[in-house]
This record gives structure tokens, sequence and C-alpha cells, in this order.
């Protein structure tokens, strides 16, 4: 299903994003050396439930997980890249954190990812993993727009991604959002321009550049959720719901 969302839908849909971009903004700012992943799933319970919002992981059960995902954000580390279930682990300085969130306020959905280092290392093969999906992000951000198509927003994020040097996986990638965490149109991180659906005011997206340092294949963890890179290297993941308008892209998920 492709969802337009009319104008008052946009307008609440701000709202959302807003709020989806605070609480990643305090949990980054809470994830230190010794922070427990259970600890900022904990929090970020608190924030959604103290907004009035809704999440949309906890009774998530997708056919490609071991369903209901049972917590209210994905913390994935080093090598986990998508989907990581939080477990009882302590950050230790130097791990490449990512955090992805999506909840549901005023009936609509937003969801954004962020990825960052813990304390005080910072590996540079780290650091590049994050800033080629920060900049793949924009890239696809700047290509979209009403008359775009859903191709050119996958082929400016997989030029980034490829001229950075990294395999990227076509399994997973971004998506509509509206009323619903997960709608069409799938969004790729890589293709050709000119192709799939053209864009139109009141559609919103997912945008979710993510890459792996050496490799396209993923492998599932034990729990039946978390998604690792094949060789153990590490990961990053940047996402952003962003609103097509007749003017443009309008970027929901930015903190403020």
């Amino acid at each position: 299903m492709i969802e337009i969302l009319n104008p008052t839908d946009v307008r609440r849909a701000r709202d959302t994003g807003a709020l989806v971009a605070e609480i990643l903004q305090t949990l980054k700012g809470r994830s230190a050396v010794g922070t427990n992943l259970l600890e900022i799933d904990a929090w970020a319970q608190q924030m959604i439930v103290d907004a009035g919002a809704t999440s949309c992981y906890v009774d998530y059960a997708p056919s490609f997980g071991r369903g209901p995902f049972g917590h209210y954000i994905c913390t994935s580390v080093n090598d986990a890249v998508l989907h990581g279930l939080p477990y009882d682990y302590h950050l230790a300085d130097g791990d490449l954190l990512s955090l992805d969130l999506a909840v549901s306020l005023g009936g609509v959905v937003a969801d954004s990812a962020i990825s960052f280092l813990v304390g005080d290392t910072r590996p540079p093969e780290s650091v590049a993993l994050i800033e080629a999906t920060e900049r793949a992000l924009a890239a696809g951000i700047a290509a979209a727009g009403p008359g775009a198509r859903v191709g050119d927003l996958s082929h400016a994020i997989g030029t980034v991604l490829h001229a950075a040097g990294y395999p990227v996986n076509t399994e997973f990638g971004g998506h509509g959002v509206g009323s619903t965490m997960h709608q069409d149109p799938h969004v790729s991180n890589t293709g050709r321009p000119g192709r799939g659906y053209r864009l139109r005011p009141g559609l919103l997206l997912a945008l979710e550049p993510w890459v792996m340092a050496d490799t396209a294949s993923l492998v599932t963890d034990a729990d039946g959720w978390t998604l690792r890179s094949a060789t153990g290297c590490r990961t990053a993941h940047s996402e952003h719901t962003v609103a097509i308008t007749p003017e443009g892209a309008e970027v929901l998920t930015l903190p403020r």
C-alpha cells in the first residue's frame, strides 16, 4: 500500500518526527561507556509513554523476525546493523552504536536512525562508515521531490556508498510510512534513475542508507532479530523520515 497523507496528517507527522528526533538525541547524550542496552530501551519506553505516543516495535512481528520484537528501540552495536534486539550488554569505549526508532503519534508514524561512537575512541574506519551513510542520506533527500522517481533516490544513495568503497545490500532499505511503519514504495540503497514510483506531495518516506565495511552479506543472530555483517566487520546506519511537499522534500526527523 502507498499512502498519500492529507495536509492535516502531514502537520501531525511533523510532531511525530520532532518527537523521534528528540528521543534519539536524548538517548545519544545518555549513551556512555558502561551504559546498558536495556537501560536505553527503558529510557525510550518512558519517553514514548510520557509523550502519549505508541511504539511501532513492541508488537511488531514480520516474517523476517522471531516476533514479536518486544522492545521499544533497536540497539545495534559494532557488527550489528539492523533490528538490534536490546540485551544485557554494557557499552565499551569505541563501540559503534546505531539506534533506530519508530513511533506513532496522532495516528502518524515517523522513523529515524543514528549511528555514533561511544566514549573517546574514534577508530577512523568507523568514522568513515558513519559519515558515508550520512552523506548518502543527504544525497537521497536532495534527489527527492514531487515528480522524482524512487530510482532517482536509490541511485543518489548508491552513488555515494559505492564511491566510498562499500558493498551495498539490497535486502533491506527505505520505505513508505504513514499510518503504519512499513509501507510501499520500497527504496533500495542502490538503483537506476528514472525508474519506479513517481513521488507525490503527501507521501512520507523513510530513507535509510546502511553499510557494512567489507561485505554485502547478512547473518541473523541467535536472538532471531539482530542482523549482523557476515564477516564480523563494523556497520553504520542513518535514517530520516521526509515528507514530499509541492516545494520538495521536508525532513521531519531533524533535531531541533
